[in-house]
């Protein structure tokens, strides 16, 4: 009989990739998260997540080949960049130690690729911007589509305040006479927008933002996504897009993009234009920029019709195999190969004070793995 219990670490160090960290009372990191640290599936080939990974790459490569790529940096982060530096609130929930993984006080499993923004942009890896992509910790419910492990990936252009209009033309607009530009890329897809460019109530524009600048970087951010979203389902006939306003503590205005595929709306990314101080406290207050955030699980079970997050950590070959043939196929439909019918197990406890749900589910894990499909209360 497993105990319920605040999980904790019992050794005084926590190894990650090699580098020894000391723990404390806020130690949460499972072992069965531990475990998989090191299997990077976006760096698989032709794993699903690597496919989905280098497409979207190969998109924002041919709209502009200057983008850096980044993919290995160590997913053990400090506090500050996983939320001081990002803006996020002091009494924010994503802090609690029920949401987020703690290696010591100081440092934690990154919750989002962004918590490398300040160190990637402070060390101008590059002059146009980066797509950076890692595997990202949450604690979270146990179903078909959450797992504590899943995959990002962030894309950041920037632009020179005072070459704006140029920049972003060369890689999203087509030059036409008398200084004019129109999109680059024709789509034959419905792209359904009420949220405009900004909102003073709602979708606001930056103090520190003139509005044409802010609109500017706004229409950018909108048409290169729409583009990538073509490039990656523009094989779906009735593929639609819309926009939705949004709010981030690191974007403003900030919008989710959904695209309606396969007779489902889905719902992409988050995106906006980036907030000025981030850039200010990095060095580049000469610049200004968008940022958006996707995840690769979410659009790889979609395109590939995958109908459980677990297969992707699945190292039998009947799963890995059914991807080789991507660079000739780019339509392939995951062929489902277990036999095995779901057994039902259930369990009683007392709920002890300060109960979280996301305590029970790491206890569920270190025990069951990934024979637990879904944990309800």
């Amino acid at each position: 009989m497993t105990s319920l219990r605040r999980f904790s670490t019992a050794a005084r160090q926590v190894s990650i990739l090699g580098r020894q960290f000391e723990t404390d009372n806020l130690t949460n990191v499972s072992e069965s998260v531990l475990t998989r640290i090191p299997r990077r599936l976006h760096k698989i080939p032709n794993h699903p997540i690597a496919i989905v990974k280098a497409r979207i790459e190969a998109y924002f490569h041919k709209t502009n080949s200057r983008y850096a790529v980044l993919d290995s940096m160590s997913p053990a982060v400090s506090v500050a960049d996983n939320f001081d530096r990002l803006l996020i609130a002091p009494d924010h929930s994503s802090r609690s130690p029920s949401d987020t993984y703690y290696i010591n006080k100081d440092t934690v499993l990154r919750c989002h690729t962004s918590a490398h923004q300040h160190e990637v942009l402070a060390s101008k890896a590059s002059d146009t911007g980066y797509l950076l992509t890692a595997d990202v910790y949450r604690r979270d419910e146990i179903d078909l589509s959450h797992y504590p492990i899943f995959h990002q990936m962030e894309g950041i252009r920037i632009f020179d305040k005072k070459s704006l209009l140029s920049e972003s033309a060369s890689d999203v607009f087509e030059p036409l006479p008398k200084g004019s530009y129109k999109f680059w890329h024709t789509m034959c897809t419905k792209v359904i927008d009420s949220t405009g460019l900004s909102n003073t109530s709602t979708n606001p524009i930056q103090p520190a933002h003139s509005q044409s600048d802010s609109e500017i970087v706004g229409a950018h951010l909108k048409r290169s996504l729409e583009g990538m979203v073509w490039e990656l389902f523009g094989h779906d006939k009735n593929l639609q897009i819309r926009w939705i306003e949004a709010f981030f503590p690191f974007t403003s205005p900030s919008w989710e993009m959904e695209v309606y595929y396969q007779g489902k709306w889905l719902e992409v990314l988050g995106c906006g234009v980036m907030q000025q101080k981030i850039l200010d406290d990095t060095g580049n207050s000469d610049k200004i920029g968008w940022a958006f955030g996707l995840g690769l699980e979410r659009i790889a079970m979609v395109m590939f019709g995958i109908p459980d997050i677990r297969l992707f950590w699945s190292q039998d070959p009947r799963f890995l195999s059914q991807f080789d043939s991507h660079e000739t196929k780019p339509v392939i439909t995951f062929q489902p190969y277990s036999k095995y019918p779901s057994c039902y197990k259930d369990v009683s406890f007392w709920c002890p004070d300060g109960f979280h749900d996301n305590d029970m589910f790491e206890v569920v894990r270190d025990v069951a793995g990934d024979l637990a499909e879904d944990v309800a209360l």
